[in-house]
């Protein structure tokens, strides 16, 4: 019980340290948005490279991606918020794997696995169907049991 409660006293904040500062999650991973829509990709992005954009923070690998991001941010950033694809068709958010992706009719598509990948690859008119359902979802407030972007 000692244990426990000297555990909890260092676990508390010091004097002067803020205690509500939000945590800003890195878009992607970290991974840079352009470098899915290149051969060698998906690439890290680096902080040496990052700007914010949409309220999200997103890294790229080169300045000259991340220039052309800023120019044109919808045509890289992730479909459907970035949520799983799959997970939207049954009208949930569901977290995805950014390094489970297709780019499918020009366009970035997160997946949570593999399977849900190949469901969407081998139907591509299920990439419709979830981008039909997305506007009922997009303004659903995150959950932690639905994602943890």
């Amino acid at each position: 019980m000692l244990a426990v409660c000297a555990a909890l006293m260092l676990a508390r904040p010091a004097a002067g340290e803020s205690v509500g500062a939000p945590i800003v999650l890195l878009t992607l991973n970290g991974f840079d948005p352009v470098s899915y829509f290149l051969a060698d990709g998906p690439r890290a992005g680096t902080g040496r490279f990052e700007l914010t954009w949409g309220g999200r923070v997103w890294r790229f690998a080169s300045s000259a991606n991340r220039e052309a991001f800023r120019d044109d941010p919808a045509t890289y950033a992730p479909r459907l918020g970035g949520y799983d694809a799959a997970g939207i068709l049954e009208g949930r958010l569901v977290d995805a794997d950014p390094l489970v992706f297709a780019v499918i009719g020009d366009r970035l598509y997160l997946f949570r696995d593999a399977g849900r990948r190949a469901r969407f690859l081998a139907d591509p008119g299920l990439v419709g169907q979830a981008e039909a359902a997305w506007p009922g979802l997009r303004d659903q407030p995150d959950a932690a049991s639905t994602t943890s972007r």
